[in-house]
């Protein structure tokens, strides 16, 4: 398998022009962070990953935030990459091209968080087909402390079964907060594999009983039980399921003091900034129109809709705070829609202000907007 982006970008002058939509896999958008791999005042490397291809993935909001949000810091990097479409990962497979991140050509291995977006369970099986092209084994019980920590998020995610058997961790909630403190207990979790290098170089004659009972443990069980005191991240490895006689679920009991019986989902109280700084892609895809989220939760209840009981309590930005949104994501972007994203808009307390406020600003340079989840009454 190739190693290099050298490599990597060499065999896909070679292929690309062989499938359909070759840009949906060369990066290189309008707004994408890219960053120096090399730059020693970064600390930690993310791969965001959305299981889809990239038409889908590339309008996916939760990403997004992530992406703006972790690449406002100097110290950290953050990439994306999407599920290949099928004639994509025949040549990769054909080739020997691993999983990669679009803006270095990174091989998704060479990344200390392998993080994936979740938002509808259709995806589990993408995530497995990712997991394969990136070189990583399937299971985490088979990864080591040389791969990436393999985590997922989202609405996928409030049932975390079925896929807990494939992630060393899974956050369960927002993670505009928890994103980074994930990140800080996986790079002090790698400074401890590196202190243990260090300290077995000085002491090369050490025996290997006394090299073990004295030195740091950086073995994955040590970053497991770093996740599970994180509020809201749950950690399968560190639990075991119970059954009934019938074979019904009775309960999932934890294998270890640290890891909490409950895991509580993570709420953001303050909705961070919105985006303004959108990816704009150089194909189309299925919304190409930035999105603001101007409201978080809903107070409907709706017995069909998830995302209405597990995103609450309703938040709401002020109106002043989307507008100069919409202000700065015009002169950043370009786009000629704006949709102002919440579960029910027509809820939100200042949607007529909103929206003749936008038409009186930017009225004139034909600006649409647009209002999703609208109620008929």
């Amino acid at each position: 398998m190739l190693t290099t982006p050298k490599q990597i970008r060499r065999a896909l002058d070679r292929v690309l022009h062989k499938v359909v939509q070759p840009a949906r896999y060369t990066g290189g958008e309008l707004n994408s962070v890219v960053k120096d791999w090399d730059d020693p005042a970064i600390r930690a490397r993310v791969v965001l990953a959305f299981p889809d291809i990239y038409e889908l993935g590339g309008s996916n909001l939760g990403l997004a935030i992530l992406y703006d949000l972790i690449n406002k810091r100097d110290d950290l990097l953050a990439e994306r990459v999407y599920c290949p479409w099928i004639d994509f990962e025949a040549k990769m497979r054909e080739n020997t091209i691993p999983l990669y991140g679009l803006e270095s050509a990174h091989p998704i291995a060479d990344f200390d968080i392998f993080a994936f977006s979740l938002p509808y369970e259709q995806l589990y099986t993408n995530v497995l087909t990712m997991l394969d092209l990136a070189g990583l084994p399937l299971r985490a019980e088979n990864r080591t402390a040389a791969h990436p920590v393999v985590i997922a998020g989202g609405s996928g995610c409030f049932n975390p079964e079925p896929m807990s058997a494939f992630f060393d961790a899974m956050v369960i909630g927002e993670g505009e907060e928890v994103v980074f403190e994930v990140i800080n207990a996986v790079e002090e979790w790698k400074n401890e594999i590196g202190r243990l290098r260090d300290w077995e170089i000085d002491r090369p004659r050490q025996s290997p009983n006394l090299l073990i009972s004295q030195s740091p443990n950086p073995s994955r069980h040590t970053l497991w039980l770093r996740l599970a005191a994180i509020p809201g991240v749950y950690v399968p490895s560190l639990y075991e399921p119970a059954y009934a006689a019938d074979g019904t679920l009775l309960e999932t009991r934890p294998l270890h003091p640290a890891a909490p019986a409950e895991v509580m989902k993570r709420v953001v109280t303050v909705l961070p900034p919105p985006v303004t700084r959108f990816i704009v892609p150089n194909i189309n895809v299925v919304h190409n129109r930035a999105a603001i989220e101007i409201m978080r939760g809903c107070t409907r209840g709706c017995r069909f809709c998830q995302a209405g009981m597990i995103f609450r309590p309703v938040r709401e930005r002020p109106a002043e705070e989307v507008l100069a949104a919409v202000d700065e994501m015009i002169a950043q972007c370009g786009f000629e829609e704006v949709s102002f994203l919440s579960l029910s808009s027509s809820d939100y307390s200042y949607v007529e202000e909103l929206v003749r406020g936008t038409m009186e600003r930017h009225g004139a340079k034909r600006l649409s907007v647009g209002l999703p989840s609208l109620r008929i009454e």
